[in-house]
């Protein structure tokens, strides 16, 4: 699913493609807001983590379950 983070004082947000639920993605966007993790981390769909410090989250947009990708192939 594409996530797409928004960081204070960032020019641009972070987007990734993450194998994790929305509902995974909720709950440590929330520890990270109430205080409980002082980092907001998560892992994309090639093992990569980005880690976010949990005070400079602008935004977190949580997207719909990826489709699979059609691509072209030799016949």
């Amino acid at each position: 699913m594409e996530v797409k983070i928004g960081v204070q004082n960032a020019p641009r947000e972070i987007v990734i493609e993450s194998s994790q639920t929305a509902d995974e993605v909720q709950n440590a966007v929330a520890k990270a807001l109430d205080g409980t993790e002082k980092l907001f981390a998560l892992t994309d769909e090639h093992g990569r983590r980005v880690i976010v410090p949990a005070e400079r989250l602008a935004y977190v947009e949580i997207g719909e379950q990826a489709v699979r990708k059609v691509g072209f192939g030799t016949v």
